[in-house]
């Protein structure tokens, strides 16, 4: 076995470091004895390095197991960047062609490749086995290994059958790495690869204490929050995940209109965009990669500054390890997840379908990010108690919950009427059941199990359930109460709880976190009452009236109310800033913006005012599919009926479709179908009444109009006014 002093120049010649990290001498060491070992180290901890240095040192070629293709990729170029062959390090996968899979063999053969990374998939192919078979190889290393167990983020049914292909290839030590693994999970990993006799296992600890934690309900103006986050922090690096691809794009191109270099990457990409844009990332030609979690896996940048969460991840373990992705440095690292129960309530909406145990897994993964998300205590203690490691400072100081502590209070009582419900239920249920039945909640399963007939029922009848749930969680990180992850989530009473029963003591809770869907912020309503700034609105109202008069046009064909509220707002003094207030667009901008532009320009100067352009966020500019498919049909004068049915709309809605288009400033010409249904005549009476009309209110226009004409007919000659003298 070689000395430290020469493990230590190993690692100088071949990586340029001086000193090893936490347990990496230890753990290469282990391998390099011959042992199978298991390795539990949080991200940026320097996994990677853990089977590299072995493989250079040992005779042979050592066979890397790696999930995805991005990420051998990424793996393969840093070796080769260490290296000064190309042929150290090499990849087996779908992505190459016939003559690379043959070259690849062939410097495997020629003993120049220390390093072969192989996707699940393709280690199960029967002509990579049998080459593998002619192979001297080293090592196995199984990297990502959470995903072999079921109870793991990412779970692939491929890495099961990694064991008996290793049987078949011939037995070498296996060396199996992970970041994110609860004590179940290990379990299932070391069981599946058959390492639960005489392996090594080396366990860091899960703390990040640089990377700060923080948990905002989501609302409608989330997409704003994020763009004003990424103000506050220009020029750094950061990690946007969403949940869904038609998420990433939209948002990936928001951040660009608002001039934040900002790409997008999902599974649903070509490979060539995928490696591009993750190469931007890497490279720094952009700040912000928007991804699903299929990016990030294994991505060596060090100096990610944010990960944030769009949407809730569907575990602990994901959010751990994407979050993980801050801060590899040491440096800071800010994670803020957006939270919705709503979005979970979706995601298990979309288990329906699978087996029934992955459901009951899927759910339970569920309601443990729910329980992280809502509560108010430290999230780095429970985070850490989740993967089986106590933390035991009261307060962190790096997270949102700490540095904003909720005032504790007594919950002696509630924690004692729990344990004694758990103790009457043989602890046999999870945390919803024993709230059912302390709650007096007589549901079909409570009263077929006759718990209704138990004297700890409805013991807190009158108690808040959120609250009773918080007792419970902070029960189970104070040790009272421990969670069979196994069983998923049922709960039982710990020595300490048995205690608590014969002579209960002082506890003291937090509160839960409230997050309440339908709190969303109010948009602006019509009326100058909600303009920010009352004066500007009212010279803008008066300037907008002197034109209205020289044009002989209604105000409100200029700019509708809310238009001048938001100018009142915002204070726009750039063409471009002026097209992005609602009901404005590039039409009507360009024909009056002038000289309101001018207005607001001199208001803003001479009050001196600090206008909130960090707090301005651009739209997208609205080309949807839909109203593109309606301006082309209007162009080539299709029925609007035809229009309506081949949009998926009703003829109302196709109205409001078409007042929107004209309201952005877009002139279309529908005459074509308004000749068929009114005569000149009629149209001209419609047409004097707009013309004259103080407001463009359809319902102060029904009310003079109807009946000699129908809701239908007014909305349609409405719409050619606007388009005509407004646009």
């Amino acid at each position: 076995m070689e000395t430290t002093v020469s493990l230590t120049d190993a690692l100088r010649r071949n990586f340029g470091f001086g000193t090893f990290k936490g347990n990496q001498e230890a753990i290469i060491r282990s391998l390099l004895d011959g042992n199978d070992v298991f390795v539990l180290m949080p991200t940026g901890g320097g996994k990677s390095l853990c089977y590299q240095l072995p493989a250079l040192l040992m005779d042979g070629t050592a066979i890397v197991v790696s999930p995805l293709i991005a990420l051998m990729k990424n793996q393969v170029d840093a070796m080769r960047n260490f290296s000064s062959a190309d042929t150290v390090a090499h990849y087996l996968n779908s992505s190459l062609t016939r003559a690379q899979i043959d070259k690849v063999k062939a410097d495997v053969i020629d003993g120049h490749t220390k390093l072969l990374y192989v996707a699940p998939e393709s280690l199960t192919k029967e002509e990579n086995i049998e080459f593998l078979k002619t192979v001297r190889i080293s090592f196995y290393a199984i990297d990502e290994a959470h995903c072999i167990s079921e109870w793991g983020h990412d779970f692939r049914p491929e890495y099961r059958r990694i064991r008996p292909i290793i049987n078949e290839i011939g037995n070498r030590p296996v060396i199996a790495l992970t970041a994110t693994a609860t004590p179940k999970v290990q379990h299932d990993i070391q069981k599946n690869l058959g390492m639960q006799q005489g392996a090594a296992v080396f366990k860091s600890s899960f703390n990040r204490p640089n990377l700060y934690y923080e948990v905002r309900p989501k609302t409608k103006n989330t997409d704003h929050d994020i763009i004003r986050f990424i103000r506050q922090h220009p020029s750094r690096s950061g990690i946007i995940y969403c949940l869904s691809r038609k998420k990433v794009e939209e948002l990936a191109e928001l951040l660009r209109v608002n001039n934040i270099r900002a790409l997008a990457y999902h599974a649903g990409m070509d490979a060539a965009t995928r490696s591009a844009n993750q190469d931007a990332f890497l490279l720094e030609k952009i700040d912000v990669i928007v991804a699903t979690i299929a990016f990030g896996m294994g991505i060596d940048k060090p100096d990610v500054r944010f990960v944030i969460h769009y949407d809730m991840p569907k575990s602990l373990e994901g959010y751990y390890q994407e979050t993980g992705r801050a801060g590899r440095d040491g440096g800071e690292g800010y994670c803020l997840t957006f939270y919705a129960y709503r979005d979970l309530q979706k995601m298990e909406k979309f288990m329906q379908g699978k087996p029934l145990a992955e459901q009951e897994i899927g759910r339970q993964l569920l309601a443990e990010t729910a329980a992280y998300a809502e509560s108010s205590v430290c999230r780095r203690r429970t985070l850490l108690h989740y993967f089986g490691e106590e933390f035991d400072a009261d307060n962190c100081g790096n997270c949102d919950n700490c540095n904003n502590s909720k005032k504790k209070v007594e919950a002696k009582e509630e924690l004692l009427a729990a344990l004694e419900t758990i103790a009457a239920l043989k602890e046999k249920f999870k945390a919803d059941y024993i709230l059912d039945v302390m709650t007096g909640k007589a549901t079909g399963d409570v009263k077929n199990y006759q718990h209704d007939q138990l004297d700890v029922f409805g013991c807190e009848e009158s108690g808040d359930r959120r609250f009773l749930n918080a007792v419970l969680r902070q029960a189970v990180l104070a040790g009272y109460l421990s969670k069979d992850i196994e069983n998923y989530g049922t709960l039982h009473i710990t020595a300490k709880g048995n205690d608590f029963m014969k002579k209960p003591a002082s506890f003291k809770v937090v509160e839960d976190s409230e997050f309440n869907d339908e709190e969303e912020i109010t948009p602006m309503k019509g009326g100058s009452a909600c303009a920010a700034d009352p004066e500007l609105y009212a010279i803008l109202s008066a300037l907008r009236k002197k034109i209205s008069q020289h044009l002989s046009l209604p105000p409100y064909v200029i700019f509708q109310d809310p238009s001048l509220e938001a100018m009142a707002t915002t204070y726009p003094i750039t063409l471009e800033e002026l097209q992005n207030i609602p009901g404005v667009g590039e039409g009507k901008a360009k024909r009056y913006g002038e000289e309101f532009l001018k207005v607001i320009k001199t208001y803003v100067e001479e009050n001196e005012i600090e206008r909130p352009e960090d707090l301005r966020v651009r739209s997208v500019a609205n080309k949807s599919k839909r109203k593109i498919a309606i301006i082309q049909a209007i162009d080539r004068k299709i029925d609007l009926e035809e229009v309506a049915i081949s949009t998926g709309l009703d003829f109302d809605q196709l109205l409001d479709e078409i007042e929107s288009i004209v309201n952005s400033g877009n002139k279309i010409n529908i005459s074509y179908f308004i000749d068929d249904k009114l005569d000149e005549d009629e149209q001209e009476e419609i047409f004097d009444y707009f013309k004259q009309a103080e407001s463009g209110s359809l319902d102060d226009a029904y009310r003079e109009l109807c009946p000699a004409y129908n809701e239908e007919e007014i909305r349609l000659v409405r719409i050619k006014f606007l388009s005509e003298l407004g646009n």
